[in-house]
């Protein structure tokens, strides 16, 4: 297979060379999931604390139709402010890399170019799934055959409330992700802790988590794991009150017409606007408290000398 010219930021590079702790963060949560200047905040508080974990963080976007694994300040808010950066899944990172555009990574494709570089563990804000109504109009995530295919574990508050979680729970299982909970019994449902739904396997410590992550990938090289870490208590919306918002705004989304990628952000622009801004309150908790977990997952990996397979062909350093 022929890998593409990622630009590795030398920080990156140096760091995965010496199997030193990185961290994944994709960039659509960046231009596509918050306001600006929100999302940049946000972006660098992110990069803030991994750095504190003791990891290093890794912001992958697609800029000038080059896939950038790390990027500087001026990138970040590059991403957070552009109203052209494309959402860019899998399947879409061919025409975005050969037209040269700006591209912000969703979660799917965010693994594939993490696992390209060597990275194992990614964190983010919650992952795509089955959408509700998805036995009428097959609208599932990428980002769950993702998780079948490449080896990186990814670190999120579940799955975004708007889905059908029943349901993205059980192609999860069709597709053999482990579903791991972190200090909880129950599957978090991005704003909420508790989906209502039990989780396949729980942990207590990160520790644990990086043995079952050790026995998967001994097993085999191919496919990911999903760590549920549920939104801090404080910061969490009951879910009865954020299931009717979210009954409301799917009603909105299928009066309007709206389908495919643009099905998510709208949801969740309108999910914050009925919930008054408490919803993006509870986004930016969740999302701080995944990196955290995340940094110290990559730090417990890199202590037991977990390394991506990744060979050098196709990779250079990018001067940040």
């Amino acid at each position: 297979m022929n890998r593409p010219d990622l630009e590795i930021a030398r920080e990156v590079q140096t760091a995965l060379a010496a199997g030193e702790p990185v961290v994944a963060l994709e960039s659509t949560i960046i231009a596509h999931g918050m306001p600006y200047p929100d999302n940049l905040e946000v972006a660098i508080e992110v990069e803030r604390i991994i750095r504190a974990e003791g990891a290093v963080p890794a912001t992958i976007a697609i800029l000038g139709g080059r896939p950038h694994i790390g990027i500087d300040r001026d990138a970040l808010k590059h991403v957070a402010e552009s109203p052209d950066m494309l959402k860019a899944s899998v399947r879409d990172l061919p025409v975005v890399m050969a037209s040269r555009r700006d591209g912000a990574t969703t979660v799917a494709s965010t693994m594939r170019l993490a696992a390209l570089a060597g990275i194992r563990i990614f964190a983010t804000g919650g992952i795509g799934g089955v959408h509700r109504g998805a036995e009428l109009t097959g609208d599932v995530s990428a980002d769950l055959t993702e998780l079948a295919e490449t080896p990186v574990a990814v670190v999120s508050a579940g799955a975004k409330a708007i889905l059908d979680l029943p349901r993205t729970l059980e192609m999860l299982e069709t597709l053999s992700v482990p579903v791991i909970g972190y200090r909880c019994d129950m599957f978090p449902a991005f704003f909420s802790r508790d989906s209502g739904l039990p989780n396949p396997a729980r942990a207590d410590s990160v520790a644990e988590i990086a043995e079952i992550l050790h026995a998967r990938w001994s097993l085999s090289d191919k496919g990911g794991a999903l760590i549920a870490n549920p939104v801090p208590g404080e910061d969490e919306i009951a879910a009865d009150r954020i299931e009717a918002v979210i009954a409301t705004a799917v009603s909105d989304a299928t009066r309007q017409g709206i389908i495919g990628k643009q099905v998510t952000p709208f949801l969740l622009e309108r999910v914050r606007e009925l919930t008054g801004g408490a919803s993006q309150r509870a986004n930016v908790a969740l999302v701080l408290n995944n990196a955290r977990l995340g940094a110290q997952l990559a730090c417990a990996l890199a202590g037991r000398g977990e390394r991506g397979t990744t060979n050098s062909s196709g990779l250079r350093a990018a001067h940040h």
